[in-house]
């Protein structure tokens, strides 16, 4: 709906600077002319409403959307438990095969066929241990690698329900890149912080790279299997901020309209299509590369411009709109 309002008016704009074109510019663009660079002199900028400004130097930390599943703190129980059990039989065992091995060479009343199997048993529980081990690893990486008494406090905020365990999933990514800084949850429209503890090593059913990350006191009512949109920030990313308004999108990509000043009164003031490259959206605009703050860009009436030079473009936020 909104993208149908935008090109109304961009045609209603554009019926009024045809009007003025007719009453007495010859030599006005022709929208068939693809190749034809827009120009239009004061009174025809007036009559479209058309807004020039300065993109604005900014940086912002980078960020990437991604889809949060709360994880069941039970699965997290029932790992860390297994892995303690068999970690506690193959010390048992360990030390059965010992205290046998030490009978036997000494000669105190034990067979080798007991010693034997004692070793075939502590190999059993040596392998259950490592099975166990990689298992928990796989199921919760960032925490395996924890000392013992760190990942005992966490163990015991999720199992009492301090915080929460949440897998992020970055939809489409196989690979990381650099570690994001913190996230961001959204959960009924409200921000919930959330801290990244590292990567996960298994895929989910989305076959997606993912975190895992913690919420300490998480809202009441979110609970394990809850699905929730979330942001992931890292680094800071240097950039121009230019509003949505004035980015177009054509066959080469995202571009903006640079006016080019008139060398005098009677001269028409020109508008170059430049191409830039999104960042990212920040706030109300998209931080982009390819402008630099001394420039005057169309802020406001592109898509005239855009109707005039013919070209098949579009704001490039219609597409999330339509």
């Amino acid at each position: 709906m909104q993208a149908g309002k935008k090109r109304a008016l961009q045609f209603a704009c554009y019926a009024i600077l045809c009007s003025l074109v007719c009453a007495g510019d010859d030599d006005a663009p022709k929208p068939a002319d693809a190749s034809d660079t827009p120009t239009l002199n004061a009174e025809q900028q007036h009559a479209v409403n058309l807004e020039v400004a300065h993109p604005v130097a900014a940086t912002a930390p980078e960020r990437s959307s991604a889809l949060g599943v709360v994880l069941d703190a039970a699965s997290l129980q029932s790992d860390e438990s297994e892995r303690a059990v068999a970690q506690a039989e193959e010390h048992a065992a360990s030390a059965e095969a010992s205290r046998l091995r030490g009978l036997y060479q000494a000669g105190a009343g034990t067979s080798l066929k007991l010693l034997e199997t004692a070793q075939a048993e502590e190999a059993k529980a040596r392998a259950a241990a490592e099975l166990a081990a990689v298992r928990f690893a796989q199921h919760w990486g960032p925490l395996a690698k924890e000392p013992p008494a760190l990942r005992q406090e966490h163990m015991d905020a999720v199992t009492s329900g301090r915080s929460l365990l949440v897998r992020a999933d970055l939809p489409g990514r196989h690979l990381l890149g650099s570690m994001p800084a913190r996230a961001v949850l959204e959960v009924d429209g409200i921000e919930v912080p959330g801290r990244v503890l590292g990567p996960l090593t298994e895929f989910s059913e989305s076959q997606s790279a993912g975190l895992l990350l913690e919420i300490d006191h998480p809202p009441l009512g979110l609970a394990a299997g809850a699905r929730i949109p979330l942001w992931l920030y890292g680094g800071e990313r240097a950039g121009m901020l230019v509003p949505r308004d004035a980015i177009l999108y054509g066959e080469s990509g995202a571009y903006v309209y640079k006016q080019v000043a008139a060398r005098t009164a009677a001269d028409k003031t020109r508008f170059l299509p430049v191409k830039v490259t999104l960042l990212m959206p920040y706030g109300e605009g998209w931080l982009v590369q390819g402008v630099d703050d001394d420039d005057e860009i169309v802020v406001h009436g592109a898509g005239v411009l855009w109707s005039l030079e013919g070209v098949g473009a579009r704001a490039a936020d219609d597409e999330d709109e339509d």
